[in-house]
C-alpha cells in the first residue's frame, strides 16, 4: 500500500471543499447544468439515464481494507446497496443523488479516495497491473512508477483540458495485464543490458468507434527521463490534437493521420528541450516514492503446507483453486482472484455487504490490502497458502467463490443501456444470460481460456474489440442488434477482432455465442488450442458459416 502524505490529503480535502460549493450552486439555480457540466466531469459526476453517476479513482487498482469498507459505506448510505468496478481500475455509483454527493466524496476523503479526473478531457485514473508487487514474472513493482505519473499529472494545468480523455496503463511483465496496448500511453518496465529500469513507450491505441492496437514510439526510455518524454508527448498531443471534431480528436487518430515516425519525430522534438531538465527523476526522488509503498512482513512458509494438502481431496476447492489461485513472488503466498461473475448476476458488482466482508477477509488473510483488475474482478495478493481452504470457504460463503476466471462466463460488460445514456442496447442481461448459459463448471473447463465481451454502444466500455469473442449492440429500426467479433484480444499480442457477419437480434444473441463455441470445439486441433489460436489458425469463415447456415 502506498502512505499517502499531508499535501495529498490537503488536495483532496480541497477539492470536496470546492466541489460542495459547486453543487450549492447548481442546486440553486446559479448554475445552469451546461455551466455545471465541466465542474462535474472533473469530479467524477456522469449525467446519465436515471440519475447521476459517480466514479471513484482506484489508483492503479489498489484499496486497503479501510477504504473498501468506505466504499461500502457509500454504496449503502448514497446509493442502493452496491457498486460497480471497471476496466478502468474504478467503481462507479449509478444511483446517488446531487445533493449527496459532496457528503459522499467528503466520507471517501476521510480515506485517502476521490474522484478527480475520473471523467473529463483531463489524464484519467493511471491504471497497471492489478498484481504489481507481487507477481513473480515482474522488473519491479510498476505501481511505484503509476504513482509518480499520478501525482505529476493530477491537476496538471497544460494537461487539464485536453482534446480528448487520456489513458494510461503500465505493466511490468512480458505478459501483460494492463492492456497497455489499448491506452492511449501504455508503458512496459523494462531493464537494458546494463541492469537499468526504462520503458518500452507505447502510444496511440484506444478502443470505441475507431479502435487502434497501440504502437511503440520509443523501445527504451530511462526511468529518470520518463516524466518528461511523456510530457512532450502530451505536448504534441495538446498542440496537434483535433478540437473540431470529437470524433477525431482522441491522439490515436492523431498518431494514425501523421503516421508513427512522423509523430515520433514531433515528440523527440518537443521532448529535446525539456530532457535533463527540472522534470528528471534522481535516484533519490525515486527512492522516496518506492519507501512510501509499504510492503507485508511476510513470513518463511512452505510451498506446500498440510492444510492445502488435506483439502486437496475436496473437488469443489480444487476447481476454486486450480481457476482463481495464481503464484505469488514469495513460495509460501499465493494471488487469490475473487470472481465477481456469479451465474445469472451483473458482471462487475459488489454489494455494500460484500465489500464489508471482503475488507474483513483482507484484514484476516492478505494484510489488508485488495487489488481491482481492468477484469472487473477483485484480488487478494498477499494470502499465506495454508489459509486458501479457510479463506474458500469464507469466499464461497458471500458469493465471490465461481471458478470461472479467465473462462467463458468471466464476461466483461459495460452498464449498457440500462443505465448509460449513450447505450443503443442492453449489455448485463446479455451478460446474465451468457453466465447461465455456461454455467457448467466441467464444460467451461472443456473450452479453457475464453474472454466475453460485451459493450452496448460503440464506445466500448466493454472492450469489445479486444474480446475473444465480443458483442457490441448496436440499433436498428428501433430495435437492439448485436454485432458480434471473434480473435480480439488485450494481453501482449493485442489484436481487434474481426466481423464474422450481419448483426443478429437480441434473442439470438446467446444461440450465437454457444454455436461459435460449439464450433471452436469441433475445429480445435487439439483440447490445448486456445480459442483465440483457432481463429488465428482458420480464420472467421469456419465460424460465420456455422452461425449463419441456419439463420
Amino acid at each position: 500500500m502506498y502512505a499517502y502524505d499531508d499535501i495529498d490529503r490537503t488536495l483532496v480535502n480541497e477539492r470536496v471543499a470546492e466541489f460542495r460549493d459547486q453543487v450549492q450552486r447548481r442546486l440553486s439555480g446559479e448554475l445552469t447544468e451546461d455551466e455545471f457540466k465541466v465542474l462535474r466531469l472533473m469530479n467524477g459526476v456522469y449525467l446519465q439515464l436515471h440519475a447521476y453517476m459517480f466514479r471513484v479513482a482506484i489508483p492503479y487498482g489498489t484499496l486497503s481494507s479501510p477504504q473498501l469498507r468506505k466504499l461500502a459505506h457509500v454504496a449503502r448510505k448514497y446509493d442502493r446497496g452496491y457498486g460497480h468496478f471497471t476496466t478502468r481500475q474504478n467503481i462507479q455509483f449509478n444511483w446517488i443523488a446531487l445533493a449527496d454527493l459532496p457528503d459522499a466524496l467528503a466520507d471517501l476523503a476521510e480515506v485517502g479516495i476521490h474522484a478527480m479526473q475520473t471523467s473529463g478531457n483531463c489524464t484519467r485514473n493511471v491504471t497497471a497491473d492489478q498484481w504489481g508487487g507481487v507477481a513473480p514474472d515482474e522488473v519491479e513493482d510498476p505501481r511505484v512508477w503509476a504513482e509518480i505519473l499520478r501525482q505529476h499529472t493530477s491537476l496538471h494545468p497544460e494537461f487539464s483540458f485536453l482534446p480528448r480523455k487520456f489513458k494510461f496503463a503500465i505493466t511490468a511483465a512480458d505478459h501483460d495485464r494492463a492492456a497497455i496496448k489499448v491506452h492511449d500511453i501504455g508503458l512496459r518496465l523494462r531493464k537494458n543490458d546494463s541492469g537499468e529500469t526504462g520503458f518500452e513507450v507505447l502510444v496511440g491505441g484506444g478502443l470505441g468507434r475507431s479502435p487502434f492496437i497501440g504502437k511503440t514510439i520509443k523501445a527504451f526510455v530511462p526511468g529518470r527521463d520518463i516524466l518528461s518524454y511523456v510530457e512532450a508527448i502530451l505536448r504534441v498531443y495538446n498542440q496537434y490534437g483535433r478540437r473540431d471534431n470529437i470524433y477525431k480528436a482522441r491522439i490515436k487518430i492523431l498518431v494514425h493521420e501523421l503516421g508513427i515516425e512522423k509523430f515520433a519525430a514531433e515528440v523527440e522534438q518537443a521532448w529535446r528541450p525539456i530532457a535533463d531538465g527540472p522534470l528528471t527523476l534522481d535516484d533519490e526522488m525515486i527512492a522516496d516514492i518506492r519507501s512510501r509503498f509499504i510492503y507485508p512482513a511476510y513470513e518463511k512458509l512452505p510451498a506446500m503446507p498440510d492444510e492445502l494438502r488435506k483439502a486437496a481431496h475436496d473437488a469443489r476447492f480444487e476447481a476454486w483453486r486450480k481457476n482463481s489461485v495464481a503464484p505469488h513472488r514469495e513460495p509460501g503466498y499465493a494471488i487469490v482472484t475473487l470472481s465477481l461473475k456469479p451465474v445469472g448476476g451483473p458482471p462487475g458488482d459488489a454489494t455494500a455487504d460484500q465489500m464489508d466482508a471482503i475488507a474483513d477477509l483482507a484484514d484476516k488473510y492478505s494484510f489488508g490490502e485488495i487489488r481491482v483488475g481492468h477484469e472487473q474482478n477483485l484480488a487478494l495478493p498477499h494470502v499465506a497458502k495454508r489459509d486458501l481452504p479457510a479463506l474458500w470457504t469464507a469466499l464461497d460463503a458471500i458469493g465471490v467463490a465461481t471458478p470461472n476466471v479467465n473462462l467463458v462466463s468471466d464476461i466483461i460488460a459495460c452498464p449498457g443501456l440500462d443505465y448509460c445514456s449513450l447505450a443503443n442496447a442492453r449489455s448485463i442481461p446479455i451478460a446474465q444470460e451468457l453466465t447461465r448459459r455456461f454455467a457448467n463448471h466441467e464444460t467451461a473447463n472443456l473450452i479453457g481460456r475464453l474472454h466475453v465481451n460485451i459493450s452496448g454502444c460503440i464506445n466500448a466500455c466493454g472492450h469489445h474489440h479486444v474480446g475473444h469473442i465480443g458483442i457490441l449492440g448496436v440499433e436498428k429500426n428501433g430495435e437492439e442488434f448485436y454485432q458480434i467479433t471473434i480473435g480480439g484480444r488485450a494481453d501482449e499480442d493485442a489484436r481487434v477482432g474481426d466481423l464474422i457477419g450481419p448483426a443478429v437480434p437480441y434473442a439470438e444473441v446467446a444461440d450465437v455465442i454457444e454455436d461459435i463455441v460449439e464450433a471452436y470445439l469441433a475445429l480445435r486441433e487439439k483440447p490445448e488450442e486456445l480459442f483465440v489460436d483457432t481463429v488465428k489458425r482458420l480464420g472467421v469463415e469456419p465460424f460465420k458459416e456455422r452461425v449463419y447456415a441456419t439463420r
